[in-house]
This record gives structure tokens, sequence and C-alpha cells, in this order.
């Protein structure tokens, strides 16, 4: 084996295991030492309540929630544990929460509201689900009415599958000695731009797949100094869209932390690419697309997954530019619920506060992965 196909295919199983890790990861171990013993609030007060469901919640204790609820007559102990972990493999399924916020809207002698924030810990980042819990007292206890939120149910239908689809035949044992496989494909870096950014450098481009095949894509930047030493190396490991079809360009972002721009003189780029079988199903079409601007600038939209599979992971590349056309930023997030055929499912962006008057147009792309091909 050669020492690119043996780079491309430890980066292949790399990403592999990420993926893996998001949908079948180790539970994660408690970081409160109160809360994992366990320790009960008095439901005297609504805020005890409140925080006795949500540490059930965290520790995945479903029944122990689920009775303690005030409407628990509404649904059943499996609809609150798919409302919080979802039907169908996704990062939510296997997340864990790692903390939770709770804070009383308003509160009177016999009911009120608290917003709960839980936060969800993936192999990916994080994510939160923000709730407004009512909570109601009979007698002298308090109870909480849980908001639940019910997973749409896809309607039986045919959905017709037209699409393009790539296969590759390596070289076998039988072959003759010497045989060379398919060429990897072209792909070629067509804009990059260092920035100082968060007490580091991030390098910001795109690369284009100027081939016919698709393509596995890499991209790696070493930092130089002024002597020609290298000065730190990382490569865009999930802020890229890794397969490529023929023709597509997807953003990449790298990110050297502690270290200043002041201090580079030069960086040396790798962008590398194997051949690998892909095909362009699953479509997720991306649709109402909105940049907010200031308080909390952002880009939002919804995912629809034109398929008939279920998409159990998707990825958000999005890539901004101001009025000149030059690329400013780029940012990404997973959706946290699986992608059901037809169902839109919201994704909102981040967008840095500084930069946000300068956006002037954006363009977003999606990479998915379905548990049932995995």
């Amino acid at each position: 084996m050669s020492g690119r196909l043996l780079a491309f295919t430890i980066t292949g199983l790399t990403v592999l295991l990420v993926v893996l890790g998001c949908v079948f990861p180790l539970p994660a171990s408690y970081a409160n030492p109160r809360e994992a013993t366990g320790v009960s609030y008095p439901n005297t007060s609504p805020m005890g309540a409140v925080r006795n469901v949500l540490d059930d919640l965290r520790r995945r204790d479903w029944m122990a929630a689920y009775n303690s609820l005030g409407n628990r007559n509404e649904f059943t102990e499996l609809d609150l544990e798919r409302d919080l972990t979802g039907t169908f493999a996704s990062l939510r399924s296997y997340a864990t929460v790692d903390g939770y916020d709770a804070q009383p809207l308003h509160i009177s002698d016999d009911s009120g509201e608290v917003k709960a924030t839980l936060r969800w810990a993936t192999v990916v980042g994080s994510f939160n689900d923000v709730r407004v819990l009512k909570v109601v007292r009979t007698g002298n206890q308090w109870q909480v009415m849980w908001p639940l939120v019910r997973e749409a149910r896809v309607p039986p239908q045919v959905i017709p599958v037209n699409y393009l689809r790539w296969d590759v035949i390596y070289r076998g044992p039988e072959d003759d000695w010497g045989a060379q496989d398919a060429e990897a494909p072209h792909v070629r870096i067509i804009d990059m731009h260092p920035v100082d950014r968060g007490g580091g450098v991030v390098l910001m481009g795109e690369v284009l797949n100027e081939d016919v095949v698709p393509a596995f894509v890499m991209v790696k930047a070493t930092l130089l100094n002024k002597s020609g030493n290298a000065i730190a190396t990382e490569d865009a490991f999930d802020k890229i869209s890794h397969v490529l079809l023929p023709k597509q360009v997807t953003p990449f972002r790298i990110d050297f932390r502690n270290v200043r721009l002041k201090d580079v003189d030069s960086v040396r780029m790798n962008p590398s690419s194997s051949l690998i079988g892909a095909s362009a199903d699953p479509v997720i079409e991306i649709q109402d697309q909105k940049l907010a601007g200031l308080p909390q600038p952002s880009l939002s939209g919804q995912l629809v997954n034109q398929s008939g599979q279920v998409v159990s992971i998707a990825h958000v590349l999005g890539t901004f530019y101001d009025n000149t056309g030059q690329l400013i930023w780029v940012a990404d997030e997973y959706a946290n619920r699986a992608l059901l055929p037809g169902m839109p499912v919201g994704f909102t962006i981040p967008v840095p506060a500084d930069l946000s008057r300068e956006i002037s147009k954006y363009r977003v792309v999606t990479s998915s992965y379905s548990a049932s091909r995995l």
C-alpha cells in the first residue's frame, strides 16, 4: 500500500470513527459530585420540582422523570424519551446532558413558568435544548407540566429515486504485480485567507474537485516563519465537506491556536484527495435561508431530506463573503435530530458579531451520514 493511500485510509477511518462516536458514544462521567449522588430537591418549591425533573432527565432516568410530571396522563414514558432522544438514530439519540440552567420567568402562589436550558454534549460539540416549563401546585407539592414535542411521522408513500452513483473497483491480490489503481481525483484550492482571530490564526478557503469522479478531500496547512521553519501544522478536520462530487466546491477552515499572524511569513498548503465510491443521494434541500443581524447574528434555515432514507447526521457548512466577493468566514453546525423524508429540520449557524455587518452574501452546503449505511 502506498504512503498516500495509507494516509487516506487512516483519515477515512478517523472520520468514520467520529461518525460512529456520534451515534454510539460512551456514557459521560458526572462532572458534578452532588448530581452524581442523586440528591433530590424538595417538591415543596417550584424550582425544586423543576430541578428534580431535569436531574432525572440528565441521568436518563425516564421512569423517575415521567412519574413526577403533572401531565403524564397526556403521553407515555416512551413519548417522553423519544422527545428528548429522538425516534431515529441521530446526534441527540446518544448525547449526554452535561448540565442545565433553570430560570423562573414568573411564579405565583399556585402556578408559574420556568425557562429550562439543557446543555447536551456530543463528540462534535454541544447544543442547547430550551423548554419553557409550566409548574403547578397541588396541595403543598409542585409538579412540572412537560411541553412534549412529538416527532413528525412520515406518511406512507413512494419516492422515486433517480440519482448519479459512482462505484470504484480496486486492484485485487490476483492482479499483476506493479498494477496501478485508478488515479486520484484532481482537486485545487481556489481561495485561501489567513486572519487573526480569537488569539490565534484562522485559515479559510475553498476547494474545488476539478475531476469527473468523486473525491475524498483533506486539506492540511503548515504556518512558516521568516526562517522557513514550521510554526504549527493543522488540518480542516470537521470544518470541511470531505466528500466532493465532480465539480463540487467545499469551504474549509483551519484553526491555529496561540499563534499570531504577525509571526507568520508564509503558508504551505497540502490539499490531497483519494478516489471513493459515492452517490448524489440523499439530496438535502436547504430552504428559507435567512441572515439575522445584531444582537445575535446568525444564518438560519431548514433542511429538507428529499430522499426516501433517514439521514442520521446532517452537517451544515456556511461560507460568508463581503460585498467584493472575498471570503470572510466559515462556520458550521450539526443537526441534532435525524432528517426524515420530506420533514423540515431547522438549523442556526452563529456568526461573529464583528463580522455580521460585513457579510453581503453567503453559501450553504451539507454533508450527510446515515446509520443504515454505516
